[in-house]
């Protein structure tokens, strides 16, 4: 797998501060939500006990997101994990979104600063960061998805995309007429590096000679690069498109929309984008994996750990191929069926390779 030469000038001249889907400006005023109250179903039956009485106070809890709450894709799904607190839990929450690297430090600092009890970070990139305010409120716990670090009040999530990416890299395998493939990535992190290298892998297990194109665009938020490193793709024979982009990505599917080409999506059901041109997504259950994470502040068995979950934890799935269906092909559809059972039982292992290539 090689990058295009021409896109070699986006990794260098590519800026974190980008604009934001649907016309969001930069914002990284914190945002507090209003916590609906949390009912018993059946306040008679003494074996059943709310969600929220494991603690005698609100637990508050603070969500630190590196794009836009609303970008339909991985930083929307971990805002509706935070709705899920609040309405689930009673928690009381505040969310900041379209976060730097520069600002991460500083709005960590500034939550723990503020009594919130649980802080998480949306990404792999929170990770180094969490560890550095930790060590200063070690009474705040600190949640990282798809993080590499631990301490005692600091634990990391981490979902397997690479299973969800290796389906995607099968089906535009399945799908494409050129034998010639694209795959549109952000800034380079293992996270990232796993879904791209899952893809190629899918897709190779379909078709061993088929081309697999990259690039890196060096933004989660900047839909024109996205766009434009899926169109270099595109002029140079790619017929399906794939990314594990966050916003950038958006981009990826508007160019392979424009030139009627096939798509593939992530983290989210993004079919609603583009529904002539997603075939199907990769879909990551992060309101899942933050529950998952909050339930052992919320009982007291929190521990600083790396915790895995995947397809078989029902942290990963595939969306449906919605109005596409009928142009996915009977034998493509069974075989992805088939891979995606194996990997839910166990029986398969998708390789994470964290290794750009």
């Amino acid at each position: 797998m090689k990058n295009l030469k021409k896109l070699a000038a986006l990794v260098l001249t590519a800026s974190m501060a980008a604009a934001s889907l649907a016309g969001c400006s930069k914002n990284t005023e914190t945002k507090t939500e209003t916590p609906k109250t949390t009912e018993t179903a059946d306040t008679s039956d003494t074996s059943e006990t709310s969600k929220t009485s494991e603690t005698s106070k609100t637990l508050k809890v603070a969500l630190c997101l590196s794009g836009a709450a609303n970008d339909m894709g991985w930083c929307q799904s971990a805002y509706e994990g935070l709705k899920l607190l609040e309405s689930d839990y009673g928690c009381e929450t505040a969310y900041t979104e379209n976060l730097t690297p520069d600002d991460i430090e500083a709005a960590f600092a500034d939550y723990a600063a503020n009594g919130f009890d649980v802080v998480i970070g949306h990404g792999y990139e929170f990770g180094d960061p969490a560890i550095e305010v930790a060590e200063q409120y070690p009474d705040t716990k600190f949640i990282v998805t798809e993080g590499e670090v631990s301490a005692d009040n600091v634990a990391s999530y981490v979902t397997k995309c690479e299973e969800g990416g290796y389906i995607m890299g099968m089906l535009a395998a399945g799908m494409s007429k050129s034998n010639k493939i694209g795959f549109v990535g952000p800034i380079q992190g293992s996270s990232l590096v796993k879904i791209m290298n899952g893809f190629e892998d899918g897709a190779k297990s379909v078709r061993p000679d088929i081309e697999v194109q990259t690039a890196w665009t060096g933004s989660f938020t900047d839909t024109a690069l996205g766009k434009e490193a899926a169109q270099a793709m595109i002029d140079n024979g790619a017929d399906v498109i794939g990314h594990c982009a966050n916003e950038s990505g958006t981009g990826a599917i508007n160019a392979a929309k424009e030139a009627k080409v096939y798509a593939t999506g992530d983290s989210y059901d993004q079919n609603g984008l583009a529904p002539e041109t997603v075939l199907s997504s990769s879909v990551y259950h992060i309101p899942h994996v933050i529950e998952v994470a909050f339930q052992t502040v919320a009982d007291g068995s929190f521990a600083g750990g790396i915790y895995d979950l995947g397809m078989k934890e029902g942290a990963v799935s595939i969306a449906s191929y919605h109005e596409l269906e009928a142009k996915v092909p009977d034998e493509v559809k069974a075989e992805i069926q088939k891979k995606v059972l194996s990997i839910a039982a166990g029986e398969f292992t998708v390789t994470c390779d964290t290794k750009i290539r």
